[in-house]
């Protein structure tokens, strides 16, 4: 086998790795993060998202790349030999249009999520600059029960009076404990960068609902730990769930995932920390960067091969035609 060929087969494995990568994390990573302690299952499906994107992205680029680079015209700006890269073809012309098709609409998608996501934080930090008062805790003065914390500069918390009424003293301290978790958290944060990584991959969207749970459960954890009472804390997830059954604003147990489940992980221990699945997920990102990179630099050697092809034979052409114009000279007669 030729190294042009070698390298060839080298682009057309390692490019399709990040989408087998993140077709495995897509599945596997949100079951996976249920089970594990919430915070740093949080801090996981992050890294997992961003790593997982960035090499969606990589790969259809370089696949898109591939057919682009063949258009005679972009090969004559860039000064690469057409022949070179058809004859090595990694990948088919069909495969590198429908790349560039799917990677500009993620980007599209990635530029509308992105507006949405700025748009949302100047609203958070305008509705806290209109509240009342200075402290941390407003309460404002509505039947509706309602709880959640609004991202600013300082957040805040702000509860409704239908809201307390509903509550216990204990389950209102978890309440309050829950929703200061999600601003110390910087919750707001996590849940911008899943939902940009879903909008620039779908595949990932998986992965965005079970990052919205697994934040909630990060609060129900810390709620717990402050107040020194798991049993209330799942009293006030539950009760807090009855009261705004009929309500569709943001309170504190309709937001992120299943209730009966944060409940149930409340009225029983901790959970255990695991090293296994981070360990397992570290690999894969690893292998998707590696893999990244590699067909990266493939792509880069095969182009510099068709550039220096195409120099050559610029360089051969000028080479002959400078013989034959001497030819020429020396063939006529001088006067």
């Amino acid at each position: 086998m030729s190294a042009t060929a070698g390298s060839g087969e080298s682009v057309l494995i390692s490019v399709y790795i990040p989408f087998i990568v993140t077709a495995v994390v897509a599945v596997l990573a949100p079951a996976m993060a249920r089970r594990l302690p919430p915070r740093p299952a949080a801090w996981a499906l992050a890294c997992i998202a961003l790593v997982t994107a960035v090499g969606w992205a990589g790969a259809l680029a370089l696949l898109a790349f591939t057919g682009v680079a063949q258009i005679p015209e972009i090969a004559e700006e860039g000064r690469w030999s057409v022949a070179v890269l058809q004859a090595e073809d990694p990948v088919s012309f069909g495969v590198a249009a429908g790349s560039a098709l799917v990677l500009t609409a993620g980007v599209v998608s990635l530029v509308v999520a992105a507006v949405r996501q700025v748009r949302h934080l100047f609203w958070a930090r305008r509705e806290c600059a209109r509240l009342p008062g200075d402290l941390e805790l407003t309460v404002v003065d509505d039947e509706a029960p309602m709880a959640f914390a609004l991202p600013g500069a300082p957040g805040r918390v702000v509860v409704s009076r239908g809201m307390l009424r509903c509550l216990g003293d204990v389950e209102r301290d978890a309440l309050f404990a829950h929703e200061r978790a999600h601003l110390r958290g910087r919750h707001h944060l996590f849940q911008a960068l899943w939902r940009l990584a879903a909008a620039l991959n779908p595949l990932l969207r998986p992965l965005a609902t079970a990052g919205g749970f697994v934040l909630e459960r990060w609060a129900d954890e810390e709620a717990a730990r402050r107040v020194g009472d798991r049993r209330a804390v799942a009293h006030a997830v539950g009760r807090a769930a009855l009261a705004s059954a009929a309500s569709r604003r943001p309170v504190l147990a309709a937001n992120g995932g299943s209730v009966p489940q944060r409940v149930r992980a409340l009225l029983g221990p901790p959970p255990a920390r695991r090293r296994l699945p981070f360990v397992a997920g570290g690999v894969l990102l690893a292998v998707c960067c590696a893999s990244l990179v590699n067909a990266a630099s493939d792509s880069d050697q095969m182009l510099d091969r068709a550039q220096s092809a195409h120099c050559a034979t610029h360089t051969g052409t000028a080479s002959a035609l400078s013989v034959e114009l001497h030819r020429s000279d020396a063939g006529r007669p001088t006067r």
